[in-house]
């Protein structure tokens, strides 16, 4: 009996011994798995610990058009789901497998036992460090008009929100930026800064090839009170824009003239000639504040000298309202008739040349109060 059991042993131990090759490969291989799917089964759902919000790094081994796998290491894997991958389609486009990536824990683990990552933090200061590169070298970028906005026109780039002012959009759009919502456009970087997700952009610049550095440099070099020449290159209702060198400034509507503008192209029209003073620098925003009246004196200097009070004046009648008639008596210089000056009956139209006296010089508000000279004497005067 025992002889029985020692040969049966024996022929069990031959028979492992004598096995081939070839099938102690095959019964190896059919453990282990075949595909990426069973290799993510065979490792995914290994809790390590982690919650929603950490921050993991690890290095992509799968991408496609619907997820994105990541081994996050200790044998876990992660993924980027296609919904996700929506939201960061411009980052995620450049990723391949071997690329090292950081993400956030949305969700330790999954249904399939997988924690689920997000990369639109990653993305977003991507996105903000290319800004940033863009900006430094004067690259341009390529942005697509969002809405109007108080002062310009809001953009988009890569999810990110961006502001052009009116200033900085080429002329034709600068009092329609409404013609530029949906329309793709090139601009350059002026502004960057992600702590306040500020983004300012610059259509000139872009069309005029003139960098943000080189905008610096020239207007570092320009200082309040300079006088400079330029050529109108905007015409707009509330000033008028100039080229000095590459540089654009404003006039506005209320620095054009010492007299009352009420439109500017009566006054100037593009590709004119004007000489400017420099009211202001703002290198933050690229723009420069300008006048072209403070080029010629002021006619309220010494008002008083020359329109003491009760003095007889003769001026014309410019431009009437409900409260009164307004009244040039020099360029530059108005009076108002209140209605209540007026007598009844009396009608003063535009154009008319009347004979006022001063009643009153506020040279704070500059403004002068007048009446009408009476052409007969009132009854009962002596």
């Amino acid at each position: 009996m025992a002889a029985n059991k020692n040969t049966s042993v024996k022929a069990k131990k031959q028979k492992t011994l004598t096995s081939s090759p070839k099938e102690k490969n095959k019964s190896k291989i059919s453990t282990e798995p075949k595909t990426m799917d069973e290799l993510l089964k065979g490792i995914g759902g290994l809790n390590i610990g982690l919650k929603k919000g950490d921050t993991v790094e690890g290095k992509v081994i799968s991408v496609s058009s619907r997820e994105i796998y990541v081994d996050i290491g200790k044998k876990s894997f992660g993924i980027v789901a296609e919904w996700e991958l929506n939201q960061v389609k411009d980052y995620a486009a450049t990723l391949k497998p071997g690329d090292k990536v950081t993400a956030q824990v949305m969700n330790p683990e999954n249904e399939a036992g997988f924690i689920v990552l997000s990369l639109r933090k990653t993305s977003q200061e991507k996105r903000w460090s290319l800004l940033l590169d863009k900006k430094e070298k004067g690259e341009d970028i390529e942005v697509v008009g969002l809405e109007m906005a108080k002062g310009g026109l809001l953009v988009e780039w890569q999810n990110l929100r961006g502001f052009i002012p009116a200033t900085q959009l080429e002329h034709e759009f600068s009092n329609n930026p409404a013609g530029l919502i949906g329309k793709h456009m090139k601009v350059k970087v002026l502004e960057v800064d992600p702590a306040f997700n500020r983004l300012v952009l610059s259509q000139k610049a872009s069309a005029l090839g003139i960098s943000p550095k080189i905008l610096k440099d020239k207007l570092g070099k320009i200082k309040p009170n300079d006088t400079l020449c330029g050529i109108v290159s905007g015409v707009a209702p509330f000033g008028l824009f100039v080229d000095i060198d590459g540089l654009e400034g404003l006039v506005h509507i209320s620095e054009i003239a010492w007299e009352k503008v009420e439109n500017p192209a009566s006054f100037f029209k593009v590709g004119d000639k004007v000489e400017v003073v420099v009211i202001d620098v703002n290198e933050n925003e690229g723009k420069l504040n300008l006048s072209i009246k403070r080029l010629t004196p002021d006619p309220w200097k010494n008002i008083l000298d020359r329109y003491p009070r009760d003095e007889i004046v003769t001026g014309e009648v410019v431009r009437t309202a409900t409260y009164g008639v307004f009244v040039k008596l020099d360029i530059g210089i108005e009076g108002l008739i209140h209605v209540s000056k007026i007598p009844t009956g009396t009608e003063l139209k535009v154009g008319e040349k009347i004979e006022c006296m001063v009643e009153n010089v506020d040279t704070a508000k500059r403004k002068i109060s007048l009446t009408i000279v009476p052409k007969e004497k009132p009854v009962g005067y002596r």
